[in-house]
């Protein structure tokens, strides 16, 4: 699914709000996201996951072409933890079952 689909089917949920409306919504959401990452900030949408970014240390790489030995700058890249009710919604065979 990508935004368009997703304002589309919002949109369609919601029929009181205009197109332009729901567009704006979904927006102003992943920039407040985007946001709040970019500040160092976790964002927790309870049930559904966590968003965080995570420090990768520089460390030397390879060219997939040609093999050479490159230097792979440290970065900082996001990371989505998924909430209890995701996963069991993903994994409907595993509710209830203790995992060990």
């Amino acid at each position: 699914m990508i935004k368009s689909e997703l304002v589309q089917i919002v949109a369609a949920r919601n029929p009181h709000l205009y197109h332009r409306d729901v567009e704006n919504i979904v927006n102003a959401v992943l920039d407040e996201i985007t946001d709040a990452l970019a500040a160092g900030n976790r964002v927790e949408l309870r049930g559904f996951g966590a968003f965080s970014v995570k420090n990768r240390p520089s460390r030397s790489g390879r060219n997939p072409r040609t093999g050479d030995a490159v230097f792979v700058e440290e970065k900082w890249v996001p990371f989505f933890k998924t909430g209890k009710e995701l996963r069991e919604r993903l994994n409907p065979d595993m509710n209830g079952k203790d995992e060990t």
